[in-house]
This record gives structure tokens, sequence and C-alpha cells, in this order.
């Protein structure tokens, strides 16, 4: 299982946009076969911030979404676009 948080960082006023891109790239990312979970949130004392919990279920599965037309558009063409920064915590689950 591959596991981690990454914690992006935007300016208020593409919150509107964000959350669309946000909403069609975790509807598509959801259906593929080597995603188990893929959550978006917003922090709730700064609406600015976006934190994606997602899990796969190997590293070949990870390296798929990367691929998809999907990630490529949602992922690299509009939130990497406007981000202030990005933070990637890989995680190992305990149990």
């Amino acid at each position: 299982m591959v596991s981690f948080v990454v914690r992006f960082r935007f300016d208020p006023e593409d919150r509107a946009a964000i959350a669309e891109s946000l909403r069609l790239l975790t509807a598509a990312s959801r259906l593929e076969p080597g995603c188990v979970t893929y959550i978006p949130h917003v922090l709730q004392d700064d609406p600015g911030t976006v934190v994606i919990y997602e899990q796969y279920r190997d590293e070949q599965a990870l390296a798929a979404h990367r691929e998809t037309p999907h990630f490529k558009k949602y992922a690299v063409g509009h939130l990497f676009q406007r981000m202030k920064d990005r933070d990637l915590e890989s995680l190992i689950a305990l149990v």
C-alpha cells in the first residue's frame, strides 16, 4: 500500500476554481482500479490550504494515476499552476 498526504496552498480568490478541479479530479481518481482512497480536504482554520489524503494499491498504481488524462488536466494543468506551495508527506501504516 502507498499512502501519502499532499498539502497545497492557494490564493483565497482561487477557492471556487480549485474546488471544482478537485471535485473532477477526485471523481475520476476514485474510479482508477489501483486507487484505494482519495479524499481532498480544506483546512477549517485556513481555507486557502487543501490537504489530499491518497492511498494506492502499490507503486505501479500510483505511477498509473500520475499518467492519467484527468491527473494531467486537473492536477498538472490547473492545481499545480495556481498553487503557492506544495508539500508531500509519505506515510507508513502502523496496522
